[in-house]
């Protein structure tokens, strides 16, 4: 498994930089990494899962959703998917911008 070191939590995939961006996102908003239910491990997105998990996804549960599963590359602010959910695209501790455009996946990351 390829991982970094991402504010002291161990993120997998493919080419990761110190922000979590990976070989498949790499833009100046792509600096959150999500946690999947089937591992519990964080991961910079689906496609670096895929890639070197050596298993199947699964999204992360309903009754996990008061737990951390998305950290931000930024600041290293663990979120729960509600407090994710709610800040419009920008950590609440950092403001550091989030890709929008990651909601197209969410229930790729979320269970629905």
């Amino acid at each position: 498994m390829i991982s970094r070191l991402v504010h002291g939590i161990p993120v997998h995939g493919v080419e990761i930089d110190p922000e979590t961006r990976c070989a498949h996102y790499d833009t100046g908003r792509d600096v959150i990494a999500l946690r999947f239910g089937c591992c519990g491990e964080f991961y910079a997105c689906f496609r670096c899962h895929d890639a070197v998990a050596g298993h199947d996804s699964e999204p992360w549960p309903r009754d996990r959703f008061d737990e951390p599963a998305v950290l931000c590359g930024a600041c290293g602010a663990a979120l729960a998917v509600g407090g994710y959910r709610q800040c419009e695209y920008s950590c609440p501790r950092c403001d550091a911008a989030f890709n929008p455009g990651c909601a197209d996946h969410e229930d790729l990351y979320f269970e629905g």
